[in-house]
């Protein structure tokens, strides 16, 4: 009769930030809901303001990122087979900084376009395998509270950090988002590495 289930505690959100990796893990993912969601506000202002499109050819083409992310979701499916979680999300990472670097080259439109696309490529692992692995990172019996935290963290992101790059771009100029992007990935991918360390350790 026992079927060796482990049920998830239900746990307030003082003490669920309380577990090991928690923050880290919720920072990580703050990191990267915001810069999915200034590329997907913000790209076809980004590709008028820095590539010199015109308004109606950049918003036709802003959607590049969201091509960039479907074609990664098809060829994650795939690579999974070969990577694990966390190899998954280094790659993404390292995909995404690609990406970023190429969007500031001064190569022209076209090298930035690519820049959007790639960086659409490389976060399209990121999300499903940071879900993914909660389990692992914090044990069975954690994991509805912590995925409940992390779905926290994504609200808080996509909603602050869009209308803060939008003053950016307002007050400075709107050719610092792969800056921006940079930004967020360096802290987001910090926390990742620090929560992978702490999981290792406690589980």
């Amino acid at each position: 009769a026992g079927g060796g289930e482990v049920k998830a505690k239900p746990l307030p959100l003082k003490e669920a930030v309380k577990i090991p990796g928690a923050k880290e893990v919720m920072l990580s993912f703050f990191c990267y809901c915001a810069y999915e969601q200034v590329a997907i506000l913000w790209g076809s202002s980004y590709l008028t303001g820095a590539a010199g499109l015109s308004p109606e050819r950049a918003a036709s083409l802003a959607s590049l990122f969201c091509i960039g992310i479907t074609i990664g979701r098809g060829l994650s499916g795939f690579i999974t087979y070969k990577l694990n979680d966390t190899q998954m999300i280094r790659l993404g990472q390292s995909i995404v900084a690609l990406g970023s670097v190429m969007m500031l080259l001064p190569f022209g439109a076209w090298n930035k376009m690519a820049g959007l696309l790639i960086v659409g490529l490389g976060c399209a692992p990121i999300y499903p395998c940071i879900i993914h692995s909660t389990p692992q990172n914090f044990g069975e019996e954690n994991s509805q509270a912590i995925i409940g935290i992390q779905m926290a963290s994504a609200y808080v992101g996509i909603t602050l950090m869009p209308p803060l790059f939008g003053l950016i771009a307002q007050h400075i100029t709107v050719s610092l988002m792969p800056v921006f992007i940079l930004l967020l990935l360096g802290v987001g991918a910090f926390m990742y590495e620090r929560l992978v360390k702490k999981a290792q350790k406690t589980l």
